[in-house]
This record gives structure tokens, sequence and C-alpha cells, in this order.
């Protein structure tokens, strides 16, 4: 398993508080780069600019990656920019949330 792959890991592991999903499945990790020297770039966002865990999610997200075997050091990147939407979501995080239109469902003609 890579850096990256174990960075991922842990970022499955950190959840918003309001919703029961890890933050990589709720889309919030924009990007994800990790150097030869083991020195991790995450660039995040949040559901919203005025998020109740703005202040704290950051930097639990930035323990988690420096928590991870082989990591030298981390930059976080917080961004809104584009705007976070729940096409950024996955679909396993979707189907836990109940969000419409995941599955399509065959509409009967009569």
């Amino acid at each position: 398993m890579t850096i990256k792959d174990q960075i991922v890991a842990a970022l499955k592991k950190v959840y918003d508080p309001e919703m029961p999903v890890n933050i990589y499945e709720l889309g919030l990790i924009y990007g994800l780069h990790v150097d030869e020297g083991g020195r991790a770039r995450v660039t995040m966002t949040l559901t919203a600019p005025n998020c109740p865990v703005a202040g704290t999610l950051p930097g639990e997200v930035e323990r988690a990656v420096r928590a991870v075997p082989g990591v030298s050091d981390v930059t976080l990147e917080l961004t809104f920019d584009p705007p976070w939407s729940k096409e950024r979501m996955s679909e396993a995080a979707k189907l836990a949330l109940g969000i419409e239109d995941i599955i399509p469902i065959a509409r009967v003609r009569r």
C-alpha cells in the first residue's frame, strides 16, 4: 500500500460530526499529492463556509495525515472554490445519506 493509499485510508476515518459519512466519501477532499520525501499536500473544503466545524475539522484532517507512517510533513489548504455540492459525494455516501437519484428507477408505462 502506498503512502497515498494509507492517507486516503486515514481520511476515511475522519467524519463530519453532522453526517454519518467520512469526509473522503463526502467529497470534501479536492486534492491529495505526496512527493518522494513524504510531504503531503491536501486541498479540502467544507460543506459550507459557515460550517460549525470550520475551526476544528481541518486540524483533525492534518493530524490524521501526519499520523500515517512515512509522511514527513503536511500542508493543508482550505478552499471554497469550487463550492462543495452533493455531486462530489461518492455513490456510497449518497446511499448512506438517502440522497435521491442514486439508483435509476425504471418507469412503468401504461
